[in-house]
């Protein structure tokens, strides 16, 4: 017998790097006992991770299903950056046997989630003078890659842009940087930030500097921000302290470009790990550190959103919106 109600309920997906992350969802609201974590390297591709969840979940029949995944999505298609995987529309109907499907960005989804994150998983970072509730928000995505997406409120409803700010230059402003990004550059051709400002990011910062110190080690992420904690690394602390410095640079340089006054919203693994340490590596003097405008960069307050299912809430509020 269906553990669900047949044409209620709405399935949603959020399709990291390395895990997937699936529920259910009636109207806004997730399901807590529904949510499964399913690692991407034991299935071939979304689709059997789908279907494997609808079974896991006594054959659910949803009436709406949608997904968030760490990639550019275009005319309806997604296509993973880290990850060997495409998805379509037709994929997901077929996977879901959903009515409604839709294929959103994960930073997309972070945003719809605005709103709908309980206050006690928001960490203050930096505090900035109140906004009207049609401000400019800007969600900033740091985990397995990076990217950033502007929240527009509009006449019509919450429109969350799509981007791909991860691979855009590495900002440089000393020798020291210079050589941290001819040194990252070698993965891809391309120093892009998210070849820093990410999980492997950091990885290759502590790789980096041990090189430059004459004695190259590398070390897991994990493993990097555990040796900080401790304090027995200094080349972890050393790598700690110069991802926040990046961090606070590239995300001063995109509130300037998008001016979100309603706040900016880090999120994502890597975001999580590193909150406590942004006051103590100096992340607000990164940020602010703007010339002739270092006063106008009062007016952005910066927090860390500290639910790990907030991308899935926003795929729920999306599906919501559209189809309520």
């Amino acid at each position: 017998m269906p553990q669900h109600p047949a044409d209620t309920l709405t399935l949603v997906a959020d399709i990291g790097g390395t895990n997937t992350r699936v529920a259910l969802a009636d109207g806004v609201s997730l399901l807590p006992e529904t949510i499964r974590r399913y690692s991407n390297r034991k299935f071939p591709g979304l689709e059997s991770v789908l279907r494997q969840y609808v079974e896991d979940e006594g054959g659910v029949d949803c009436k709406g299903a949608c997904v968030a995944l760490a990639g550019p999505v275009r005319d309806g298609v997604g296509t993973m950056t880290n990850l060997d995987w495409t998805i379509d529309r037709d994929t997901l109907h077929r996977a879901t046997r959903a009515e409604h499907v839709s294929i959103l960005n994960d930073l997309q989804a972070q945003g719809h989630a605005l709103g709908l994150i309980a206050p006690d998983n928001i960490r203050p970072v930096i505090e900035a003078p109140a906004a009207p509730s049609q401000a400019v928000r800007l969600v900033i995505g740091i985990g397995t890659g990076f990217n950033a997406s502007p929240v527009f409120e509009t006449e019509t409803g919450r429109f969350v842009a799509p981007s791909e700010s991860g691979h855009a230059n590495l900002p440089i402003r000393t020798p020291h940087e210079l050589k941290l990004c001819e040194f990252v550059e070698t993965a891809h051709g391309f120093p892009a930030i998210e070849d820093v400002l990410s999980g492997r990011g950091l990885e290759r910062t502590y790789l980096f500097l041990g090189t430059e110190a004459g004695t190259p080690r590398e070390k897991s992420a994990a493993d990097i921000m555990a040796a900080v904690e401790s304090g027995e690394d200094a080349i972890a602390t050393e790598a700690a302290r110069l991802f926040v410095h990046m961090l606070g640079t590239v995300a001063g340089n995109l509130a300037l470009i998008q001016l979100p006054f309603g706040g900016i919203y880090l999120v994502g693994g890597v975001a999580r790990h590193i909150a406590p340490y942004l006051d103590r590596f100096g992340f607000d003097d990164a940020f602010r550190d703007k010339g002739r405008f270092a006063g106008f960069m009062k007016n952005f307050s910066v927090s860390v959103i500290e639910d790990d299912y907030a991308a899935l809430t926003g795929c729920a509020s999306h599906m919501h919106n559209i189809y309520p």
